[in-house]
């Protein structure tokens, strides 16, 4: 056999399955396990991803995060043990792999725009279809009903 196969045979039962879907720009909130003395609680760190990298049980994801006017990044095995769970709170669209140009910006400039969500069609639509005919040709033809306009003062 060779080494590779050996080794991912050896790393196969540690790689935790079950992880979402996450890239560079998305926001997380990534909850830790601390250990503090005999006790044990849950930490979660919100942040936005800043890159991910590696691969199998080395692959590894930094997290950064305005705390009180300060940055702070802290990076995270992702295959870790101490981690009990990801969230994705958002999907940032991001147009590099590494995002480091954020560490530089402050405030709305460090922001990222969020991804439009793809419409896989398993959502029920809120409107009806209502027919419409047009007088020239007299065919009809389906329109979705727009909301009644709001009047404003």
């Amino acid at each position: 056999m060779h080494a590779q196969k050996i080794l991912s045979q050896v790393q196969k039962p540690f790689l935790k399955t079950g992880l979402p879907d996450f890239r560079s720009g998305d926001s997380v909130r990534v909850h830790v396990r601390v250990v503090e003395g005999e006790s044990e609680r849950i930490q979660p760190f919100e942040g936005v991803v800043l890159k991910r990298s590696g691969g199998g049980l080395a692959e590894v994801f930094t997290v950064r995060k305005i705390s009180f006017g300060i940055g702070i990044e802290r990076t995270f095995p992702l295959h870790s043990a101490r981690i009990d769970k990801i969230e994705v709170l958002k999907s940032g669209h991001a147009r590099r792999n590494r995002l480091y140009y954020l560490r530089k910006l402050s405030g709305k400039a460090a922001r990222l725009s969020e991804k439009d969500k793809v419409d896989t069609g398993a959502e029920e639509e809120t409107a009806a279809p209502v027919l419409h005919s047009t007088p020239e040709t007299g065919k009809t033809h389906s329109k979705k009903a727009s909301p009644e306009p709001v009047a404003t003062r």
